[in-house]
């Protein structure tokens, strides 16, 4: 798919898919999904790489090249918390020119380009789905010697044991199986006395399972986003520790955004740019209408106004996950591999 054909989903097909491809696509992750945890976590591979299948042109549409959530400033343009976000990261690992950075779950390499321009360090992207990796190639493409991609599972790294010195993963561990299985492997992958930083989708103490609106919430970002389940914080910190990690600090920073401008204000469409008008009530409806005539003439494979409802209940759920403090998007964390013993 060209360039184009990318900023205008449901064009032709969605990603690689060919047009007669895109209904079966959803079918097939909805049966992983309705298969309940144990067979997501079990199709995990396929569950995700479907998902992306579907969902990366319409976030690249309504997005842009950077698939996370930011606090933000009073004042401040969603974009450039983004960026700030991201630094926060490169700042907290002390990524310098000469180190070698692995991203866990690169996605369509926004986050890794900034980083790479911000500090002169080599990143390798490992990601499990093709159609992401092409599209990283080309928006790393002007620091292209700094940034390579691996097509590969995070659950099981193709790198040597002891190989970078620093990792980092935003946003895109929430799909891990087994989450002190992954971060395992990335402390093998890590040299002794290198760090790794994170921002993890959680269930905060707020949230009762008990409360059927927090389990429907919760289901409700679940099946939108690809996920087999939903950690909360304490579980994360306990997983770094399990998989070998030191860990340095571990802090929501949701609570950091000014209460104008909280991380799901870009979900709600309340920044009146150009570029928000996709994030819209009125965005999201003209999209599904012109994909609902455009299915029935044929304009848009049969299929993609199903994944345009199902990414606008993902959004909706997130923003009550958000506005009543059961869920958050950037829990993060710094961990570091252990020292080897002297002798």
């Amino acid at each position: 798919m060209n360039q184009h054909t990318a900023k205008n989903p449901g064009a032709r097909s969605l990603a690689n898919l060919a047009p007669d491809e895109v209904k079966s696509t959803v079918d097939g992750y909805t049966a992983i999904y309705d298969a309940g945890p144990e067979g997501r976590r079990e199709q995990y591979r396929s569950f995700v790489n479907r998902y992306y299948d579907l969902a990366t042109d319409f976030y690249e549409f309504g997005w842009g090249q950077s698939f996370h959530f930011a606090p933000r400033r009073r004042g401040e343009r969603f974009k450039a918390s983004l960026l700030r976000h991201q630094h926060f990261l490169a700042e907290r690992l002390s990524l310098k020119p000469g180190m070698d950075v692995l991203d866990v779950g690169c996605g369509v390499g926004g986050p890794m380009g900034n980083m790479a321009r911000h500090s002169g360090a080599n990143f390798v992207g490992i990601n499990n789905n093709a159609y992401q990796i092409e599209r990283a190639k080309l928006h790393t493409k002007d620091v292209g010697q700094l940034c390579r991609f691996i097509h590969g599972d995070y659950m099981r790294i193709p790198e040597d044991d002891d190989r970078y010195d620093a990792a980092f993963a935003i946003e895109s561990m929430p799909h891990a199986p087994d989450k002190a299985g992954a971060f395992r492997e990335v402390l093998r992958v890590l040299r002794p006395g290198a760090c790794f930083a994170g921002y993890e989708w959680c269930l905060t103490d707020v949230f009762d399972p008990g409360n059927a609106e927090h389990r429907r919430i919760e289901n409700d970002i679940m099946v939108g986003d690809a996920l087999p389940e939903i950690a909360s914080t304490s579980e994360i910190c306990d997983a770094l520790r399990r998989a070998g990690f030191e860990l340095l600090d571990a802090h929501d920073r949701a609570p950091e955004s000014d209460p104008q401008t909280p991380w799901y204000r870009a979900l709600q469409g309340r920044d009146l740019t150009l570029s928000s008008i996709p994030r819209t009530p009125f965005g999201r409806a003209l999209t599904n209408l012109t994909l609902r005539v455009g299915e029935r003439l044929r304009l848009f494979p049969e299929g993609s106004r199903a994944v345009s409802t199902l990414l606008n209940s993902a959004a909706d759920a997130l923003v009550e996950g958000g506005r009543s403090g059961i869920f958050t998007p950037m829990f993060f964390f710094l961990a570091r591999k252990p020292e080897r013993p002297e002798g």
